[in-house]
């Protein structure tokens, strides 16, 4: 067939949420359709310091990380834009001025309160990326350090409808459920990373296969010409998915690709 470009997300996709493992027959499948000439490529909400190893280590030709806002091909960095220090620290203090809580996300680092938060998610968070050796030089309140997005989250005490407005003019928040947002640069997505990369390569949208499961791969599946959902995805992406796989841990990515013919 046609060469192709595959644009996977990672948690729930490639990498299973319950096994916290990717399938032996996901591996199998990306192997056999690099070995068949596709382009493969991680496309991810994830800034590039958060890549799982269990990820970094696959042969991808590149990452494509922070929804759009740092891209890889190889060893080379394609492209890359952080939100501006001043902005970003306005951003932080407007957070807190109205009682939301949050984590922000660069390419370097992750930035997390210094107090303990009254949300238990993002204690829940910091578990997880302290584990991974990450968010334990700088915090939020203080510090110089730049950030490409942030994730955010609100409760009954949070005047979020305020924070939201004091943002608008560069943030686009996604409502990824429970009163929590991902919150990325305007005019940047998943999609304009697959933009980037389909005119790096001179290929068109129908060569592009894109693999998701939640709301913050909307953009994407709006873009390309193959949106595959997995078994367990939000309802957000119906309406332009293509095909459902099965779940991750069912074997989901190499159902895809043997249905799709990519290896």
């Amino acid at each position: 067939m046609e060469r192709a470009a595959l644009f996977l997300d990672i948690d729930g996709t490639i990498l299973s949420e319950v096994t916290k493992e990717i399938p032996q027959s996901a591996l199998d499948a990306m192997r056999a359709a690099k070995r068949a000439g596709h382009l493969l490529f991680i496309n991810t909400g994830r800034t590039f310091c958060s890549i799982p190893p269990k990820i970094s280590q696959f042969e991808f030709d590149g990452f494509l990380c922070g929804c759009g806002t740092y891209l890889t091909y190889h060893d080379e960095v394609l492209f890359s834009r952080s939100i501006p220090e001043k902005r970003g620290r306005e951003i932080i203090d407007k957070m807190i001025e109205c009682r939301l809580d949050g984590i922000m996300e660069g390419t370097q680092d992750i930035y997390l309160p210094s107090r303990m938060s009254r949300f238990d998610r993002l204690e829940s968070s910091r578990r997880y990326f302290q584990n991974a050796g990450l968010g334990l030089e700088e915090y939020i309140e203080k510090g110089s350090f730049v950030y490409d997005k942030l994730f955010v989250y609100a409760d009954e005490l949070s005047d979020k409808d305020t924070f939201f407005k004091f943002v608008e003019k560069d943030i686009e928040p996604i409502n990824r459920g429970g009163d929590t947002y991902e919150c990325i640069q305007k005019g940047y997505s998943k999609a304009t990373a697959c933009e980037y990369i389909l005119k790096k390569f001179a290929m068109e949208t129908e060569q592009a296969y894109v693999f998701g499961d939640s709301s913050n791969d909307l953009s994407m599946f709006e873009y390309a010409g193959h949106a595959i959902a997995m078994g367990d995805h939000a309802k957000e992406l119906d309406p332009y998915t293509e095909y459902v796989t099965a779940k991750v841990e069912e074997d989901g990515i190499a159902c895809a690709f043997s249905h799709y013919g990519l290896m």
